[in-house]
C-alpha cells in the first residue's frame, strides 16, 4: 500500500481515507491487491495493483471491469477515477482498451 500512496503523493494526490477491499470478499481468486479511497475532495478512487511476470493482455481488460463491476455493488457506490498499477508489460492493444474505459495505468 505504501508503494501505491507514495506514487499518488508524487503527482499531488492526498487521500483522507484508503481501505484495502480483500479479494475473496468480492468471490474473486486473482492475485490482485484492491484498495478504495476517498480524496480530500470527497471523489472515490478504485485502485488496484497487480503484480505479474507475464504481459497484460485484452481477455485481462475485460476480467479488470468485471472485478470492477464487482466492486462497485459491494462498496455500492460509483468511482470517480480507476487506476491500475502494473509492473508488467501491457499490450499495445490492451493498453488502448484500457484508456477507452477509463482507466489510468500508472
Amino acid at each position: 500500500m505504501q508503494m501505491v500512496v507514495d506514487s499518488l503523493r508524487t503527482k499531488g494526490k492526498i487521500f483522507k481515507k484508503m481501505q484495502e477491499v480483500n479479494p475473496k470478499e468480492l468471490g474473486i481468486r486473482n492475485k490482485i491487491k484492491i484498495y478504495v479511497a476517498t480524496d480530500i475532495n470527497g471523489y472515490f478512487w478504485a485502485i488496484f495493483a497487480v503484480s505479474q511476470k507475464s504481459r497484460l493482455l485484452m481477455k485481462d481488460v475485460h476480467k479488470f471491469e468485471e472485478i470492477y463491476s464487482k466492486l462497485t455493488l459491494f462498496c455500492e457506490h460509483n468511482f470517480k477515477q480507476k487506476i491500475l498499477f502494473i509492473d508488467a508489460p501491457l499490450c499495445s492493444k490492451a493498453q488502448k482498451a484500457f484508456k477507452e474505459v477509463g482507466w489510468k495505468i500508472q
